[in-house]
């Protein structure tokens, strides 16, 4: 059977097609959890945001435009959720959150996938120690695998301003890695 395109799947939805719906939930339930989950690091309210943003997302389809791809319009309803998230509670991660984050699946050799797991970690720590501005571009970047302009369209922000925060949050994790490298 053939993948059909999310704008296939918007007209469907839009249409009132239940099935169009669940198909674009289920295309992209998992990189909204996993980026909910890498900026909040509670599984709970990484599925609380999961859902909002496709709540947000259902009662906004029909001003969905196409002038950027699906995914990062609905990157961009998740992060405004995650905005409103950190503005209506202080927040403080539980560490044993972290073991939600998944290691790759494609490793084979147990001894890599648990290296690799380690290192997810990690990294997952010690941006929490990073200014929001920062983490969330290097999210996009780093885990969403984005580019420069569709993160800047994201955040609505110049790309110079992008590349800066991105940098200047990689000399940041750069330090924050070795402090806890020294210290173990």
């Amino acid at each position: 059977m053939f993948k059909q395109t999310d704008e296939k799947l918007i007209k469907k939805a839009l249409k009132g097609s239940q099935s169009a719906w669940q198909q674009l939930i289920s295309r992209y339930e998992k990189t909204v959890y996993h980026y909910a989950l890498r900026m909040t690091s509670n599984s709970d309210d990484a599925l609380d945001l999961m859902q909002e943003t496709f709540v947000s997302v259902c009662r906004s389809l029909p001003d969905y435009r196409g002038d950027s791809s699906f995914k990062t319009w609905l990157l961009r309803i998740a992060h405004f959720r995650i905005i409103e998230f950190y503005r209506k509670r202080k927040w403080f991660a539980d560490e044993s959150e972290l073991d939600n984050v998944d290691a790759d699946p494609r490793h084979t050799c147990p001894e890599l996938a648990l290296n690799n797991k380690q290192t997810q970690l990690q990294i997952v720590r010690v941006m929490k120690q990073l200014p929001l501005e920062q983490k969330l571009i290097v999210e996009l970047k780093i885990f969403q695998q984005q580019t420069f302009d569709v993160i800047g369209q994201q955040l609505g922000i110049s790309n110079n301003t992008v590349k800066s925060r991105f940098y200047s949050a990689l000399d940041k994790l750069k330090v924050l890695l070795e402090a806890n490298y020294d210290a173990a």
